[in-house]
C-alpha cells in the first residue's frame, strides 16, 4: 500500500507530492491514519527557511489528530481505532537535568514532529506514542488540530502570565484566537493587536468577545498586566513593554522571532519582565486538553485538502484568513 504525502525538498521552493511505502512502526511506535493537520507558522518558518532544514525530504506538520492503525513492538497504550494527536514535542532523552527536573521542553536532545520526524502533510504518519494526547470527543478532527500546537503553545504562554486581569495578544492568528475565548471565559479583558490596517481581523476579535482591537503599533486605551508576541516581529517587544503596566509581563510565544531592537531601559524598568515560550510539554499537553473538554473553544478552522498544502502556507502567509488552516484528509 502506498502513501500520499506533501514534503518539502529545499527552503524557499514549493512542497512536492512524495509517493511513499505507508512506514511501518517501530519500537513504541504507533501508526496512524491521518484525519487532519494544521498547518502551523513554524511550518511557514520552516519552508521559508528561517529554521534550518535537517534533512531533505522532510514532511511538515505537528498538529495532528489521527486513528491508531497499527501499534510497533512494546506500544501498549492506544488501541487500533483511537483517535490522537500529536503535538510539537515528539520525543525526549527522558535522563538529562531538564527532562528529569519537568523541563522536558528544554531537552538538548528534543526531537520535534515535523522537523526532526516526519509530520502530518500525508495520509499516514509515525508518532511515539508516549508523546501523543487523548483528544476530547467534542471536536471533530479539523476543531481538533488546531489545539495540538496554536492551542498548546498558546495555552502554556497564557499560564506564564497567570494572574493578568488585563491581557494583550499581539498578532491574532490560530494561536490568539484560541487562547482569546479561554481567557474571556476565565473573565479576563483581552486587547487584540493585528498587522496594521487589518480590519477584519479586528473585527474577528470583537466578535469573540474581545475589549478592544487596534493596530500593533497602536496604544491601547489602558495598561496591561501582561501580553503574549505571537506575530514573530521582534519590534514588537518594545511596543508590548510600553503598554504594559510596572510588574507586568511580556512574552514572546514563537519559536522563531525577528531580532529585537535596542530600546531605553525605561521602558524594562518598573520590574516589567520579557520571557519567552520554548515548546511544551506532556503536562501541558494533558493540562490544556482538560481544559478544551470543558470549555468549548471554537478552533475556525479554514480546510484545505492535503494536496494544496502550498496554497494554505501562502494564505498564511499572508494573512488570509481568520482562524486555523487545516488540511483534511477526507
Amino acid at each position: 500500500m502506498h502513501d500520499l504525502a506533501m514534503a518539502l525538498v529545499a527552503p524557499r521552493q514549493p512542497l512536492v507530492a512524495l509517493h511513499r511505502p505507508v512506514p511501518d512502526p517501530g519500537p513504541g511506535e504507533v501508526l496512524l491514519e491521518v484525519g487532519a493537520c494544521g498547518v502551523c507558522r513554524t511550518d511557514l518558518h520552516i519552508a521559508d527557511g528561517d529554521l534550518p532544514l535537517p534533512r531533505s525530504p522532510l514532511v511538515p506538520g505537528h498538529e495532528i489528530v489521527g486513528r491508531v492503525v497499527s501499534a510497533g513492538p512494546g506500544a501498549r497504550r492506544f488501541r487500533p481505532g483511537d483517535r490522537v494527536g500529536v503535538p510539537w514535542l515528539g520525543g525526549t532523552c527522558g535522563h538529562c537535568r531538564q527532562c528529569t527536573g519537568g523541563r522536558e521542553n528544554l531537552c538538548d536532545e528534543a526531537v520535534f514532529t515535523g522537523y526532526h520526524r516526519d509530520g502530518g502533510y500525508a495520509r499516514h504518519a509515525l508518532a511515539d506514542e508516549r508523546f501523543c494526547l487523548a483528544i476530547p470527543p467534542a471536536y471533530d478532527d479539523a476543531h481538533a488540530a488546531p489545539l495540538l500546537c496554536a492551542g498548546l503553545i498558546g495555552y502554556r504562554a497564557y499560564a506564564m502570565a497567570a494572574g493578568a486581569a488585563r491581557l494583550g495578544l499581539y498578532g491574532f492568528g490560530a494561536a490568539a484566537h484560541l487562547i482569546a475565548q479561554v481567557a474571556i471565559a476565565e473573565g479576563r479583558e483581552v486587547f487584540a493587536f493585528t498587522r496594521p490596517g487589518d480590519a477584519r481581523s479586528q473585527a474577528f476579535a470583537r466578535s469573540l468577545g474581545c475589549a478592544w482591537a487596534g493596530e500593533s503599533t497602536d496604544a491601547p486605551p489602558a495598561p496591561l498586566d501582561a501580553a503574549i508576541l505571537f506575530a514573530p516581529v521582534g519590534s514588537l517587544v518594545p511596543a508590548a513593554l510600553a503598554a504594559t503596566a510596572k510588574a507586568g509581563m511580556v512574552v514572546c510565544a514563537g519559536i522563531h522571532m525577528s531580532d529585537i531592537p535596542a530600546f531605553p531601559y525605561r521602558l524594562l524598568w518598573g520590574e516589567r519582565i520579557v520571557r519567552s515560550v520554548a515548546n511544551l510539554t506532556r503536562a501541558d499537553g494533558e493540562s490544556f486538553m482538560a481544559l478544551a473538554a470543558r470549555t468549548p473553544l471554537d478552533a475556525r478552522p479554514v480546510p484545505y485538502a492535503l494536496e494544496r498544502a502550498n496554497d494554505a502556507l501562502e494564505d498564511l502567509r499572508r494573512g488570509a484568513f481568520d482562524g486555523a488552516a487545516v488540511l483534511t484528509m477526507r
